[in-house]
C-alpha cells in the first residue's frame, strides 16, 4: 500500500461520522489511525537505515494495535470518557492499515507469538525500482479505487437542513 492509507482513513471516518454525528474529530481520528503505523518509517530511515523491513517493527504488528486499542477502550470506559468513539475509530484505522498492507506486503498477524508473514498477493520484482514494480502491478488499481472513492466522498455536498431557504423561493 503506497498511497491509499490516508484516503482509506477518510472513508472510514466518513462512515463513522454517520454513526457518531455529534462527535467532533471522528474523521480526523480515523485518518490519523490509518497512517500512524507508518510512524516507524522515521526509525526505518533515520536510525535503522533500511536494514530491517519496517513491517517487522512492533508498529506493524496487528496484535499490538488490537491490544493497545482494547486497553485504551477499557480504560476509557472505566474512567467514563466521552471520547470512546474517537478511541475506537483511531484503532479501527490502525487495523485498517494492517489489513490493507496485507494485500501486497507480508505482515506478521500473530507476532509476537509467531513471526510467520501473511500476504494475499505477491508483487514480483519485475523492475529495478521496487516502487515501479508496485505501481505497475494490477493491485495498484485497488489503491486508485480507494483514492477515487475518498475523493468522491469528499466532493459530495452534505444535504441542506430542512428549514434552509432555497434559492428562488
Amino acid at each position: 500500500m503506497l498511497i491509499a492509507h490516508l484516503p482509506s482513513g477518510y472513508i472510514l471516518g466518513k462512515f463513522a461520522r454517520r454513526r457518531w454525528r455529534d462527535e467532533p474529530g471522528i474523521v480526523t481520528a480515523a485518518m490519523l489511525g490509518s497512517v500512524i503505523p507508518d510512524i516507524d518509517m522515521l526509525y526505518f530511515h533515520l536510525i535503522d537505515f533500511g536494514r530491517i523491513h519496517h513491517h517487522a517493527y512492533i508498529t506493524h504488528w496487528p496484535l499490538f494495535w488490537a491490544a493497545i486499542g482494547s486497553v485504551s477502550l477499557s480504560v476509557g470506559r472505566l474512567l467514563g470518557s466521552l471520547h470512546l468513539p474517537l478511541i475506537a475509530v483511531l484503532f479501527a484505522g490502525a487495523m485498517l492499515h494492517m489489513a490493507l498492507d496485507t494485500v501486497v506486503s507480508p505482515l506478521m498477524w500473530l507476532a509476537p507469538f509467531s513471526h510467520h508473514p501473511f500476504e494475499i498477493v505477491i508483487v514480483p520484482a519485475r523492475y529495478g525500482n521496487w516502487v515501479l514494480s508496485f505501481v505497475l502491478n494490477w493491485t495498484f488499481g485497488l489503491e486508485l479505487v480507494i483514492c477515487i472513492w475518498a475523493l468522491w466522498l469528499g466532493w459530495q455536498r452534505p444535504p441542506l437542513p430542512v428549514d434552509t431557504p432555497q434559492k428562488g423561493t
